[in-house]
C-alpha cells in the first residue's frame, strides 16, 4: 500500500551553520510588519501562474499586504526548524524544496529532489534538513529509496542510500535518524554524522557499522514519536498489509523493544504528556457505530496511557490514511487524513457534507465532524487564540475551537481565508 507519512529530519551540523540552536528567531520589527506571522503554501490557480508561500496576518485571519515568496509552482508540504529560522517547502512539479530565512523573509536558495517527498523535517536551528525519498536512485544499485541531506547554506545535496525509505525522524539532538521503508517489518537507525557525502551506501553493506543498523520485529512499522531515548514505534499493521496494529516502545540506546501495546490502528499519533493518541483504520471492525452518516467505514482514535501500557478509550473517527494531528490549547484533537470518504459537496450543502478531518474533545470525549470535503493537508493551532487554521481540500479553513464551529467574523467570510489557488499546508512562525 503506498504510504504518506511525515518525514522528520535531523542536523548536527547546527553549530557550524547558520544559525544558534535554542531560543526564538522571531524578530521585532520584521520586514512584513507582521507580530503574528503565518505561512500557507499556494498552488497554481487559472489566474496564478506560481505557487507561492502567501502571507497570512494571525491576529485577524486575513491575507496580509506583503508580496509573498517564490517557491516554485505547486508548493505543498512545509517544514520549520525548532526555533522557526528556517521554514522549507516542497515543490511537486519540480521536485524542488524551497527554503526562506523568517527573520529577513527572503529565500535562501533551493535544493532538487531525485523525487517526491511526503514529509520532511528541520529539527534543529540550522538550515540543514532531510527528506525521505522513496524513489530515489542510486548509482551502481538496482534498489531505490534515500534520506537526503539538503544543506541550504552551500546548496548542497548530499545521500543516505537506504531502501524504499519513506519516513525519517530524530532524536532531540539530531544524532539518530529512524527511518521507516514502505512494506516493511523493520526499522533502519541512521547516524548521519558518520555517513560520507556526496553518496554513502553504509545501509547496503553488511549493517551494522557506524552509519546504519537495521532493527526487526516490528509490523509495518510507519511513524514514530520520540520522547528522550524513548521511541514510540507505530506498527501499521493489517492497514499496511501486516498483521496487528500497535505501540511498540523502542529504546534508542539499547536497541531493545521493550512493551508492545496493541490498537485497532496506528499510522499517526500525538504525545500529550503520558497520554498518546494513536490514528488509523482498520480494514476490518471499522463500523461508524454511533455516528449517523452514509459512510459504511470509519476510523479510530485510541487513547493510550502509557504509564499502564493500556487502552484506555476509543473513538470513531472518519476513514482513510491519518498523517495529520494537532492539539489545541484548550485540549481538542485535530486528526486529518487523505483518500477518505467524502460525503456530499460543500459548495451545495444539501444533506449530509462529509470529509477527512474529525475533532476529538478530550473534556468530553465527544467527535465533531465538520461539513467539509477533501484532504486534510494541514493543521495549525496557536498557544495565543483558541483557532485551529486547516488545510482542507485546497481551501484554509479557521475554526473557533471554543464554540467547535467555523469561525465567521467580519474578517473570515464563510469561516476561511480567501487564499487563491490549492492551500497544500499551513504553517505559523510567530505562535508558540
Amino acid at each position: 500500500m503506498k504510504r504518506r507519512i511525515l518525514v522528520c529530519a535531523v542536523g548536527v551540523w547546527a553549530a557550524l551553520s547558520f544559525l544558534s540552536c535554542g531560543g526564538s528567531s522571531k524578530p521585532k520589527n520584521p520586514p512584513s510588519g507582521l507580530k503574528e506571522r503565518v505561512l500557507a503554501s499556494q498552488g497554481v490557480s487559472s489566474t496564478l501562474l506560481q505557487g507561492r508561500l502567501v502571507f497570512i496576518n494571525g491576529t485577524n485571519d486575513t491575507i496580509a499586504p506583503v508580496t509573498p515568496i517564490s517557491a516554485g509552482t505547486s508548493p505543498g508540504l512545509m517544514a520549520l526548524n525548532p526555533n522557526r529560522s528556517v521554514l522549507a517547502a516542497f515543490d511537486n512539479s519540480t521536485t524542488s524544496v524551497f527554503a526562506i530565512n523568517t527573520t529577513t523573509e527572503s529565500g535562501i536558495g533551493s535544493v532538487r529532489l531525485p523525487g517526491p517527498t511526503s514529509s520532511m523535517v528541520f529539527p534543529v536551528a540550522s538550515p540543514i534538513g532531510y527528506a525521505a525519498v522513496p524513489s530515489a536512485t542510486v548509482n551502481g544499485f538496482s534498489f531505490l529509496g534515500a534520506v537526503d541531506v539538503m544543506n541550504f547554506s552551500t546548496a548542497a545535496l548530499s545521500t543516505i542510500a537506504v531502501t524504499s525509505a519513506q519516513t525519517v525522524v530524530s532524536n532531540s539532538n539530531g544524532t539518530e535518524l529512524l527511518v521507516f521503508s514502505n512494506d516493511s517489518d523493520s526499522m533502519t537507525v541512521l547516524f548521519p554524522t558518520a555517513a560520507a557525502p556526496p553518496v554513502d551506501t553504509s545501509c547496503y553493506s553488511n549493517p551494522p557499522n557506524s552509519v546504519c543498523a537495521i532493527v526487526p520485529g516490528f509490523d509495518r512499522p510507519v511513524f514514530a514519536i520520540v520522547n528522550g531515548s524513548t521511541a514510540y514505534v507505530l506498527n501499521c499493521g493489517p492497514q499496511c498489509g501486516g498483521s496487528q496494529a500497535s505501540v511498540m516502545v523502542f529504546d534508542m540506546n539499547s536497541f531493545a523493544i521493550t512493551a508492545t501495546i496493541p490498537v485497532d490502528a496506528a499510522t499517526t499519533a500525538l504525545l500529550n504528556g503520558s497520554t498518546l493518541y494513536v490514528a488509523g483504520t482498520p480494514p476490518s471492525n471499522n463500523a461508524c457505530t454511533g455516528q449517523t452518516t452514509a459512510a459504511t467505514i470509519c476510523g479510530r482514535l485510541d487513547i493510550v496511557d502509557l504509564a499502564s501500557g493500556t487502552v484506555t478509550g476509543r473513538a470513531v473517527i472518519t476513514n482513510g490514511y491519518h498523517d495529520r494531528i494537532d492539539m489545541t490549547s484548550n485540549g481538542q484533537i485535530f486528526v486529518g487524513s487523505r483518500t477518505c470518504t467524502s460525503i456530499g459537496d460543500v459548495n451545495n450543502p444539501v444533506g449530509e457534507v462529509r470529509g477527512c478531518l474529525s475533532i476529538f474533545r478530550t473534556q468530553d470525549n465527544s467527535v465533531l465532524i465538520p461539513p467539509d470535503n477533501g484532504d486534510v493537508l494541514g493543521l495549525q493551532g496557536f498557544t495565543s487564540r483558541n483557532v485551529e487554521y486547516v488545510a482542507e481540500g485546497g481551501a484554509l479553513r479557521v475554526y473557533d475551537t471554543n464554540k467547535d464551529i467555523l469561525l465567521i467574523n467580519d474578517f473570515v467570510p464563510q469561516g476561511s481565508i480567501n487564499v487563491v489557488g490549492f492551500v497544500g499546508d499551513i504553517k505559523a512562525i510567530d505562535f508558540f
